[in-house]
């Protein structure tokens, strides 16, 4: 099904819900993880930017033979699929792709800084749509290319042309446990209003003990290293919940100064409050981890999780159906936020010719059943024969067929606007912010500084 009205939502508009959407356990071989590129990295002298940049390229170079292309892979979680997936190119071409993956606590786009200002660029690496000016003149135009007329989620910039290459689609939303809700005697189709989450809530809640759970939700709000949770993907429900997927309405209002629409802030702020009341308060909620929330959710100890269709990837990682409920903060919200998480660029100083044979490869047979099989990634493009076994997709696919899916305007506010916007977060969880008017002002107030600078 060929899908070129989703351009409007998906290739422009749409864009990374992590930049490595997993914990900090993932595979490190060149630099650090992104943990979602949103992580403030932390602060360093120019000396010391200077050594690392000179070890990234001595690393690089001993890795990279002669006429070799780079990938700077912001996932680590499918670090080992990647590999084998230029394994697999090398054989079938004979040409050669080196993966080099972000691990740890540095951001993308910092590590990509300290790489050009080393002359040590990848051929191919991955950003965020609302990164794309930072690139401006730098990524080589993709446009005819084979793959773009087998799918409609390539990211296209006014300036720069078609640039981004789709390598899966990734869905967020209130992943749940259908095992959970079911023995609760919750419909998971009905939560599309406040009131409908309140009663859900309430019946699981009551039966917490019955059911072995630790809290009804798997919600952290932890700003230092699941900031971009919360600050990007938990706040781009406020943005996009129950709206069609081209419709900008609350991102343009965000972007024209810093502005809200303080009712739908008020009863998105509800809802979270309604999140902080039935999570973990004793300790997931404040200072947890990704890994232990991930874990939680995998082991039945939560009903619902709030992340996306990364954290469960194999039918192996749980004993239960997952599926996903809207963040239905007003009534009839009934949309995911769904689309490509981010885009492989090539850079224009780089090998174009041999990135776009590459992509153009990838977008082929031999590498979707690598990506969607082994890597657990959903295929953006439309000749794709391989279904994701991602236990998430079934469900993610019921909304996109419906219609029922939201952009990820998130990621076309302010970049860093998130590790403002998470603390408010973790204040409305820790209780120093009392209630959904005291998030209103204090989130408002926040944005209007962050937009000024």
């Amino acid at each position: 099904m060929k899908k070129k009205v989703l351009s409007i939502l998906l290739a422009g508009t749409m864009a990374l819900s992590m930049t490595a959407c997993g914990g900090s356990t993932g595979t490190t071989d060149t630099a650090a993880d992104t943990a979602e590129s949103t992580e403030t990295a932390t602060e360093s002298t120019e000396a010391a930017e200077s050594t690392e940049a000179a070890e990234s390229t001595e690393a690089a170079e001993s890795t990279a033979s002669a006429g070799a292309i780079r990938l700077l892979n912001g996932k680590p979680e499918i670090n080992d699929q990647l590999k084998e997936l230029a394994e697999l190119y090398k054989t079938e071409t004979g040409n050669e792709v080196v993966i080099e993956t972000i691990g740890g606590d540095t951001s993308a786009g910092d590590e990509l800084k300290k790489m050009y200002q080393a002359d040590n660029m990848p051929d191919i690496f991955v950003i965020e749509a609302n990164q794309a000016a930072t690139w401006d003149g730098m990524l080589a135009d993709l446009a005819g290319e084979e793959w773009t007329d087998k799918t409609g989620f390539e990211l296209v910039n006014d300036s720069m042309g078609t640039i981004g290459f789709p390598y899966t689609v990734e869905a967020t939303a209130l992943g749940y446990n259908a095992d959970i809700l079911s023995q609760a005697g919750v419909d998971p189709s009905t939560l599309t209003s406040p009131d409908a989450w309140k009663a859900a809530c309430e019946a699981i809640d009551a039966k917490k003990d019955e059911l072995g759970l630790t809290a009804v939700f798997a919600w952290c709000a932890e700003p230092t290293n699941l900031g971009w949770s919360s600050g990007t993907h938990v706040f781009g429900q406020y943005l996009d919940a129950g709206l069609k997927a081209d419709d900008t309405t609350y991102i343009d209002l965000l972007n024209d100064g810093g502005q809200i629409d303080e009712a739908r802030m008020k009863d998105f702020a509800e809802f979270v409050g309604m999140m902080n009341q039935y999570a973990d308060k004793d300790h997931l909620l404040v200072d947890g981890t990704y890994d232990e929330q991930v874990a939680g959710f995998k082991e039945g100890k939560f009903a619902f999780i709030t992340q996306g269709n990364w954290c469960v990837t194999s039918p192996d990682d749980v004993s239960f159906e997952v599926g996903f409920a809207p963040y239905a903060f007003e009534d009839g919200i009934n949309t995911i936020i769904a689309g490509p998480p981010s885009y492989w660029v090539a850079y224009k100083d780089g090998n174009v010719d041999a990135s776009k044979a590459f992509f153009n490869w990838c977008a082929g047979d031999s590498a979707q059943n690598i990506l969607v099989n082994k890597a657990g990634l959903v295929s953006p493009f439309d000749d794709c024969q391989y279904e994701a076994t991602n236990p998430f997709y079934k469900s993610m696919k019921s909304y996109i067929d419906a219609g029922n899916y939201s952009g990820w305007h998130t990621m076309l506010k302010k970049d860093g606007l998130q590790n403002e916007t998470c603390q408010v977060f973790a204040d409305y969880a820790k209780g120093s912010i009392a209630d959904a008017d005291e998030f209103v002002e204090k989130i408002s107030s926040v944005i209007k500084g962050y937009y000024a600078e």
